[in-house]
């Protein structure tokens, strides 16, 4: 068994800086996922955007603001990247709704400030990482909650039916264009 330490002086690299460059460059931008084919691009834009204006229907119908920012964020995560475990059913729903009673409980202190929207949202990913329930837009929902102090009895059950309606559009969607990503890959 040799136990050689010495240390070989290595040889300077000779690639030109040109070269260098481009090599770099090239690495870089094959980090980007691929780009859509147009109809895919076409069919899960027009699926988010049919949900969401779904959402604004059903609002104008029980005159409240159903579409809020963290369900635009929702229905492009359950189109667009479906295969994600931040898009899946368990996540959406239970990631939001965690969202929800982190933001209440938050603003149950009485501090409707910046800084308990920012420590809502902490609780948020904390929790929805403990619940195997991770979903980005989840952070924002508490964070909504916070800032806006939505009454609980009416801002709740429509939460919980508009991400219901994503999910459930998303799965429709995914059965209606042939060579679609199937949603979800997984239910709960």
């Amino acid at each position: 068994m040799s136990t050689d330490t010495t240390l070989r002086p290595e040889a300077a690299p000779t690639v030109d800086a040109p070269q260098d460059r481009r090599s770099r460059r090239s690495r870089m931008a094959g980090r980007a996922p691929a780009r859509p084919a147009p109809v895919a691009a076409v069919h899960n834009v027009s699926a988010a955007t049919a949900a969401l204006l779904g959402l604004v229907a059903i609002g104008a119908v029980l005159h409240e603001p159903v579409l809020i920012p963290p369900l635009a964020a929702s229905a492009a995560l359950v189109h667009c990247a479906p295969a994600l475990p931040l898009a899946q059913p368990r996540s959406v729903v239970v990631g939001n709704l965690l969202g929800a009673a982190a933001g209440y409980a938050v603003a149950a202190t009485g501090q409707g400030s910046s800084w308990a929207a920012a420590l809502a949202a902490g609780l948020t990913l904390a929790l929805t990482t403990l619940a195997r329930t991770p979903h980005s837009p989840a952070c924002a929902t508490a964070v909504v909650i916070v800032l806006q102090e939505p009454a609980p009895g009416r801002f709740v059950p429509l939460l919980l039916g508009s991400t219901v309606l994503l999910v459930l559009t998303a799965f429709a969607a995914s059965r209606v264009r042939r060579g679609a990503p199937r949603y979800p890959v997984y239910w709960w």
